[in-house]
């Protein structure tokens, strides 16, 4: 991967619907046409999934989902993105808000999970795992129930030169502490990661 890659020109676009409003990013150029197809049809397929998966399409008349987008990473060659739909079902207690990213090598248009970050028989989930436990107890986290250790496919995107982990609503804590986030200094796991990841890049000054 090329560290002197120029970042992607994406600009917003929107899903609008009784009761729903979604902004979703659209990549309109910086890399090739094959990689832009690839990137946007990923995209555009995890909205309307989660918008789905929140049951907007079964009870489109009590159900009401804002989603936007954040853009964590778009240099080097690397596009890291958080799409976040809340959604609130009429009568319910609270709404529920869902994240999930999207992490690409922009030259291909590949989408890595976390697994195809590091090498093959690394240890990768005892360590960050470790990482995190320590975080818990300097941060005080509250949890619904002891830590063990993240999926092998855990929610992440880069920012910075930091792996981020993260968890849903209730996966780790309770729901009114939010989403608990775990950056990592790409520095600490860097004999971990696989060459030429798009994590790897990241850790080329």
């Amino acid at each position: 991967m090329s560290n002197i890659q120029l970042p992607l020109q994406i600009i917003s676009r929107k899903i609008v619907m009784p009761g729903l409003e979604v902004f979703y990013p659209f990549i309109v150029g910086g890399t090739n046409e094959n990689a832009m197809l690839i990137m946007n049809q990923q995209i555009i397929s995890l909205v309307n999934r989660l918008i789905a998966e929140q049951g907007y399409y079964k009870e489109p008349h009590t159900t009401s989902v804002t989603g936007y987008y954040e853009i964590k990473t778009n240099e080097r060659g690397v596009l890291s993105l958080v799409i976040i739909n809340y959604t609130y079902h009429q009568h319910a207690a609270h709404g529920l808000t869902i994240a999930k990213s999207l992490n690409y090598d922009v030259c291909t248009g590949k989408n890595y999970l976390l697994h195809e970050l590091f090498k093959p028989g690394s240890n990768y989930v005892k360590v960050i795992s470790d990482i995190i436990k320590k975080q818990i107890k300097e941060r005080d986290i509250p949890l619904i129930e002891e830590f063990k250790e993240i999926r092998p496919d855990q929610d992440y995107y880069i920012a910075d030169k930091s792996l981020v982990i993260y968890f849903q609503l209730y996966e780790l804590a309770p729901y009114v502490y939010g989403m608990p986030h775990f950056p990592i200094s790409v520095y600490d796991i860097v004999s971990l990661v696989k060459e030429n990841s798009i994590l790897d890049v990241m850790a080329v000054n």
